[in-house]
């Protein structure tokens, strides 16, 4: 969406946020640990493994990874899949694999699951990959058995329906929201040549989030569902995000004089345009009274809605990361 001249040179002069106001949110009550449990029925699955497949979104290489997953299943050969390209920028792709090298991540690949972008190399690269790796008690085995990991809604179960489309021409189940893969799965077969099975896993988070911010991304990215951190802290983040990376296609979609950078105000508007309002009673002195006010969850619902997977589409998330900024609030 392009703003009018005027319109765009009042918002290129606004003073937006440069740090999003992180007190008193609680990042433990959005990520319970309470997924051990599955972390641990992947510890038990590693005897029947020959390769492990993590799956993380683009839009947050650099961030938001289960430090657990290296530590506890890190015996195995490892294939980092950055999904949801199609919704990241890209433009520092070379940097972010820099990046991640220097992590010790030399096997990175970028994917779009919608279209089957890159997925072909998957194969291929997780079999060279068995090829130079000791498979110990499974040598006599012809099959390989991979373990594709990583946290909730980042397009583990699309993985693996894009490839049974490519090669087996079947699909799977999959869902539009974190937790529908909720248990280790029976081997799914994606490939006949070589043979080869996936075991799809329940996402599972990190029992401690980073910083606050880390958490929020996360949350953006569909990690968690909005209602737990709550659609107006989300609609905060995602306006913050919009103005910081200059993408001002709300001011017109909603009709707004100018780019704002209070959400109050902007979800305001959003519920006065959509006629998401509701009648609150008032205890006067004499009496009740009922008054209009804005319906702010409804309104933060449909903003989310609107401009989350569209606008945000051109944006990483990690860009600070990327630039060596730390996160604004570190968690003790």
């Amino acid at each position: 969406m392009r703003l009018t001249p005027r319109a765009l040179c009042s918002a290129a002069q606004a003073a937006w946020r440069e740090n999003f106001p992180l007190c008193g949110r609680d990042v433990a009550r959005w990520f319970p640990g309470h997924m051990a449990k599955g972390l641990k029925k992947m510890q038990s699955s590693l005897k029947l493994v020959d390769c492990i497949i993590e799956v993380h979104d683009a839009r947050i290489p650099l961030s938001g990874r289960n430090p657990l997953f290296q530590e506890t299943l890190g015996l195995k050969p490892h294939l980092l899949v950055l999904n949801k390209m199609d919704l990241a920028d890209l433009t520092e792709q070379q940097k972010i694999m820099q990046h991640l090298e220097g992590e010790g991540l030399k096997n990175v690949i970028f994917t779009n699951c919608v279209k089957d972008e890159n997925v072909k190399q998957i194969i291929p690269m997780v079999t060279e990959l068995i090829g130079r790796s000791h498979r110990y008690h499974r040598k006599e085995n012809l099959e390989y058995c991979i373990m594709v990991i990583g946290v909730p809604n980042v397009g583990k179960s699309s993985l693996i329906n894009s490839l049974r489309r490519q090669h087996l021409r079947k699909a799977t189940r999959v869902g539009g929201e974190p937790g529908i893969t909720r248990a280790v799965m029976s081997k799914i077969q994606v490939s006949e040549r070589p043979l080869m099975f996936l075991l799809d896993t329940p996402g599972v988070l990190a029992p401690r989030i980073e910083s606050v911010e880390t958490g929020l991304k996360l949350a953006l990215c569909g990690t968690v569902l909005d209602h737990l951190v709550g659609e107006e802290t989300m609609a905060d983040y995602l306006l913050y995000t919009l103005n910081k990376h200059q993408r001002f296609g709300y001011v017109q979609h909603y009709g707004l004089g100018s780019a704002c950078d209070n959400v109050e105000r902007v979800l305001k508007s959003v519920a006065v345009k959509l006629g998401k309002t509701q009648k609150v009673k008032v205890l006067t002195g004499t009496g009740n009274v009922n008054i209009i006010q804005p319906n702010y969850p409804a309104a933060a619902r449909d903003f989310l809605q609107t401009f989350r997977r569209g606008l945000l589409g051109s944006v990483m998330l990690d860009l600070d990361v990327l630039r060596g900024h730390p996160p604004a609030e570190t968690l003790p």
